[in-house]
């Protein structure tokens, strides 16, 4: 239902009455006529359930969602589902998953049974060899009230060896999953349930068992704790953050010597130096060429630096943009397991129209290669908007960190879109000039069917702009 001209959202994600003054204030606010209500939702799908996702993906960008039905909305920008897939078709997706999530939490279950159990813990249960530990405080975080000296009732909760290495480094992380969750938004009255708490250390848990090239890395609960508030299946839940994990799995992919992220700090860079050189040579000289100081806001998409209504304003106002009509497909051609990053232009011819915003100016760009994420354009816009204040008071690292921390509540999520816009915008006419050059120069160099092959290879823009940014 639609509340007074301009109803603030945060009454649907209540606060906590003690950390009220500990919150960001909430600036997005439910505007009749621009937010996606819940009639125009349904008003865009046909008689059989086909979605006008054009018409859908224009209305959330003037207003975004309306928090009754962001959950569901969030399952087609997110590729769960195929906007023209029908009702019927939706139905049967949905229980298959669900049926698929059962299966695999009954497999995490049989090797620790307060997996579903509706608690979680937060001591290690397994060494890094694989030998159990005998931590008193698993116990009574699981069977309260009970003795946490009794060997034999400890016993009944430990896993059962011997275990390979899979499931060793799956035990591994169910206590880092714990510490965790308890800490992720603690501000809000949803997770004073202890049903809640143990919801999202499910999920992440089952998820971890299934993504073993990535597992579990810090800042996943940030992103998955919408899902569970929005969504009240947990296996659709599962599923949304799932998806989402699909677009950001690269950057908590982690080595010995580098972490996944690393990559999207890299273009960062490469952007900035573009658009703006002045601030990128300012961050070299501080240190800070390898943008480092913008990790947090990449990793979980600005969520310490909105509040919570406002970052879910966000991303639905980024996946909008972003929005690809072929996601649904590609996913499920992928496969659960083997799933890289978004970004292939691979699938159907697209309409234009069932695009996002950002799509279609990526798809003016003849390559193959994966487009650079809104996201690198929504730091480069922060930190253009702060470009003075950091050119002139930034005298290092810590300067930076601090300049950035006061922002804190004072961004405006569709400003922060538009800006993105912008700038993608002008990184594009700036880099993309260069690569004609490039292509024209090649004529002194081979011959002219040569050139022809090599102007349909497809360089990554980003390539190109990491190349002649150095000249």
């Amino acid at each position: 239902m639609w509340g007074a001209l301009g109803e603030p959202a945060d009454s649907y994600y209540a606060i906590r009455p003690e950390c009220i003054d500990d919150v960001p204030r909430t600036r997005f606010k439910i505007k009749p006529g621009k937010t996606l209500s819940a009639r125009k939702w349904q008003a865009a799908f046909s008689p059989d359930g086909h979605l006008d996702i054009g018409k859908t993906l224009h209305r959330i960008r003037r207003g975004g969602i309306h928090p009754s039905i962001r959950g569901e909305v969030w399952e087609f920008l997110l590729g769960c589902y195929d906007p023209e897939s029908t009702f019927d078709e939706r139905d049967q997706i949905r229980q298959h998953r669900r049926v698929q999530y059962a299966r695999w939490k009954n497999e995490c279950r049989e090797i620790f049974p307060v997996i579903g159990s509706g608690k979680y813990i937060t001591a290690p249960v397994i060494t890094d060899d694989g030998q159990p530990i005998q931590e008193p405080l698993v116990l009574l975080e699981t069977i309260p009230g009970t003795d946490a000296n009794n060997a034999d009732t400890v016993n009944k909760l430990l896993p059962r060896g011997p275990f390979d290495k899979k499931v060793i480094q799956w035990l591994l992380t169910l206590h880092q999953i714990g510490l965790d969750v308890i800490r992720t938004d603690r501000t809000l009255v949803f997770y004073e349930k202890q049903e809640n708490l143990s919801k999202l250390w499910d999920i992440l848990s089952v998820y971890a068992w299934i993504d073993t090239d990535v597992g579990y890395g810090q800042g996943m609960s940030d992103l998955c704790s919408p899902m569970i508030i929005l969504l009240e299946d947990e296996a659709d839940a599962f599923w949304c953050f799932e998806r989402l994990m699909r677009r950001l799995r690269g950057n908590f992919r982690c080595t010995k010597n580098s972490v996944g992220v690393e990559t999207q700090l890299g273009y960062l860079a490469a952007v900035t130096q573009v658009i703006d050189p002045k601030l990128h040579h300012h961050f070299e000289t501080l240190g800070g060429g390898n943008y480092v100081f913008a990790f947090r806001m990449l990793m979980v998409l600005f969520r310490r630096e909105f509040s919570f209504c406002d970052s879910l304003y966000l991303w639905e106002m980024m996946w909008a943009l972003e929005y690809d009509p072929n996601l649904f497909s590609l996913y499920e051609e992928l496969g659960s397991k083997t799933a890289k990053a978004v970004g292939s232009n691979k699938g159907k011819p697209k309409s234009k129209r069932q695009c996002g915003k950002y799509e279609r100016e990526n798809m003016k760009i003849k390559s193959s290669d994966a487009p650079l994420p809104i996201s690198v354009f929504l730091v480069a816009s922060v930190l253009k908007d702060k470009s003075s204040k950091l050119l002139h008071e930034a005298r290092g690292l810590d300067d930076v960190v601090k300049i950035l921390n006061d922002m804190t509540g004072n961004l405006d999520a569709k400003k922060a879109c538009i800006g993105a816009l912008k700038l993608h915008k002008k990184y594009l006419k700036k880099v993309l000039p260069s690569f004609h050059s490039l292509i024209n120069s090649l004529s002194f160099l081979y011959p002219s069917s040569d050139i022809e092959r090599k102007s349909r290879m497809h360089v990554p823009v980003n390539v190109i702009a990491r190349r002649f940014i150095r000249t």
